[in-house]
């Protein structure tokens, strides 16, 4: 995996925009305990992916955006979970696919805390 900070910002916006084109993907992962609407968490982080984005695009601000992504992506890692429960039942590749996400955020996380580390 490229450890390029534009490669992340790239991967961050590509998921941002994502999230607006495709919410109805995202609504279903929202876990069911935070509060108000599974839409509006799935607003909210696809913008949150796309500022973070911008932050690591830019070089003035990519240290605190690389730190904030480390949290973010530790922070949404509760959906991924949700989403290999929920989908636990369905056909091999799907559930392999909602699987997979989980240890594939590990190396994203280390990738933001690397771009910190060397911003």
């Amino acid at each position: 995996m490229s450890r390029s900070p534009l490669a992340l910002a790239a991967l961050l916006a590509t998921a941002g925009v994502a999230h607006f084109a495709r919410p109805r993907i995202f609504d279903g992962i929202v876990p069911r305990g935070l509060p108000g609407s599974a839409r509006a968490w799935t607003y909210a982080s696809g913008a949150a992916e796309l500022v973070l984005a911008a932050g690591l695009a830019a070089p003035r601000t990519r240290r605190a955006a690389a730190l904030a992504t480390t949290a973010f992506l530790v922070g949404v890692f509760p959906a991924n979970v949700k989403m290999a429960k929920d989908w636990s039942h369905r056909p091999a590749p799907l559930r392999a696919a909602a699987y997979g996400r989980l240890p594939l955020q590990v190396p994203l996380v280390l990738w933001a805390r690397d771009v910190a580390r060397k911003s």
